[in-house]
């Protein structure tokens, strides 16, 4: 008996592992990106409540570069979030250099906040 066969049927090759020809499959090779906190919390997300789609990503090898895109995203609205609502309650440096203790509080809320908003939408959703 042969080791490997080719299936004209379906174009995969086969090999032959004790008694039983089994399918050489292999996962394309995907590019490295790196992914940060953000897309390790939906790649969490994924894993546990969507198992199909993680199962399609990481089996079509796109899964690192959605990852590194929602991690993209995410960071992107954080740092807007955080401008835009330290900007709408006053938060200046003025603030931080004569009060510093209550620019730590005031900033430690606004991103508390944004981290909530970011979270609901993008991360599990």
């Amino acid at each position: 008996m042969d080791k490997y066969i080719f299936n004209e049927n379906n174009s995969l090759w086969y090999e032959l592992v004790g008694d039983y020809y089994f399918p050489c499959l292999a996962v394309p090779a995907e590019e490295k990106q790196s992914v940060g906190v953000w897309g390790q919390r939906h790649k969490q997300y994924l894993k546990e409540h969507r198992p199909a789609l993680y199962n399609a990503l990481l089996l079509s090898g796109k899964l690192d570069g959605y990852l590194a895109d929602i991690d993209q995203q995410a960071q992107e609205m954080m740092n807007l979030i955080v401008q835009q609502m330290a900007q709408a309650q006053g938060i200046t440096e003025a603030l931080k250099s004569t009060d510093q203790m209550a620019w730590v509080g005031m900033m430690n809320n606004i991103r508390a906040s944004a981290t909530e908003i970011v979270n609901t939408e993008i991360i599990y959703s």
